[in-house]
């Protein structure tokens, strides 16, 4: 296989790999024509490399586009799967949007923006002074119901599977990310909760991404998914994703193209 990767740190373990700096990526478009492969493109470059290059991307269009932001990835999930997503508001932010938020959502209750990822961007507002400061340029209302747990689920899949999951154990009473500090437990991971994440991959046809579930009461809700996870914890657990992403490039070569290319 012809593979071409902008991101050297995610894919030093496969073999036959030509690295493109993104800068440089319509200056090289030949390589990129002759891939059979591309692998972790920006959201930036997608239309492009799919529309005009014909490119077999991954991790696959639809978990770029819903993972690069959090309004679209929740309007999925409101959409498909609402009983997983724990009361969720995406509103504008004006005063009347301020106030719907308010009334709606009992305090404390989570805000976050977009964008964001390992935990920066969210925060727990306690009081409604400390909501109306959060909303001080903010680009919109993203704020969801506050699930009172200790630890929430980090479920990592890639291709068809789940290739690891381990709970995330908070420090500061509200983060659980292992980049802001939280602790890692691999014992006792419920199944239901990764037949949740199976659900929700296959149905949005997700290929690469790590699922932030809380499991609350018996029950999964679902936080997120991050396309470009941390890979830490497994790392130091002894596993690497680079054969489970070669694994699935091999099964998924010979798959036609939707449509044939042009120089």
């Amino acid at each position: 296989m012809k593979i071409v990767s902008f991101d050297p740190f995610r894919t030093l373990h496969l073999p036959g790999v030509s690295y493109l700096k993104p800068e440089h990526w319509l200056a090289r478009s030949e390589l990129l024509l002759a891939a059979d492969w591309v692998l972790f493109p920006g959201a930036w470059q997608l239309d492009v490399l799919e529309y005009v290059f014909r490119c077999r991307v991954f991790p696959s269009p639809a978990t770029l586009r819903l993972g690069f932001d959090k309004v679209v990835m929740t309007r999925a999930m409101q959409a498909a799967f609402p009983a997983l997503l724990p009361e969720t508001l995406i509103l504008p932010n004006t005063p009347a949007g301020q106030e719907e938020t308010l009334d709606r959502l009992e305090l404390p209750f989570v805000v976050k923006a977009p964008r964001d990822s390992m935990g920066r961007g969210v925060k727990l507002v306690r009081t409604r002074s400390e909501f109306l400061d959060w909303c001080c340029g903010q680009p919109l209302i993203y704020a969801q119901r506050y699930l009172p747990v200790q630890r929430d689920l980090r479920v990592v899949w890639v291709g068809d599977s789940v290739v690891g999951a381990y709970w995330r154990i908070n420090n500061d009473g509200f983060l659980n990310n292992v980049a802001q500090g939280g602790r890692i437990d691999f014992d006792d991971i419920p199944a239901a909760a990764l037949d949740a994440v199976a659900m929700i991959a296959r149905r949005f046809g997700i290929d690469h991404a790590g699922f932030d579930i809380a499991w609350l009461d018996g029950e999964a809700q679902f936080f997120e998914f991050n396309v470009l996870f941390g890979n830490q914890a497994l790392n130091a657990r002894g596993l690497r994703i680079e054969p489970f992403i070669h694994d699935w490039l091999l099964r998924h070569h010979e798959d036609p193209a939707p449509l044939p290319r042009s120089a």
